[in-house]
């Protein structure tokens, strides 16, 4: 007889399913999005590392950094600086969260 496999729902945020706390997750999605961003617009131009690190005003080893996704290395407004640098307009959203807090 097959084994059951139990399949939890996602929360909707790859980090919060990871075990990321909350808080953390949301940044690193935020991170995640700008800096998958970036990789596209380098790609659809056909920038190679070296002319990317000339448009984005960093190194050539930064550019590797990010095409290989070291979101680590990355803060939010790194990736807005280097979105706004390859010609993207950069807006932000927010959205009511799934459950609202109650404030006492």
């Amino acid at each position: 007889m097959p084994k059951k496999v139990k399949i939890t729902p996602s929360t909707g945020n790859v980090f919060r399913d990871l075990g990321f706390r909350r808080e953390e997750a949301e940044h690193l999605l935020v991170r995640a999005d700008l800096m998958i961003e970036v990789q596209k617009i380098i790609a659809s131009r056909g920038l190679k590392q070296k002319a990317a690190a000339n448009v984005l005003r960093v190194s050539q080893p930064r550019v590797s950094d990010l095409l290989r996704g070291r979101i680590d290395l990355f803060s939010t407004d790194a990736l807005i600086d280097m979105l706004t640098c390859l010609g993207a307009r950069v807006r932000l959203t927010v959205k009511a969260g799934r459950r609202s807090l109650k404030v006492a």
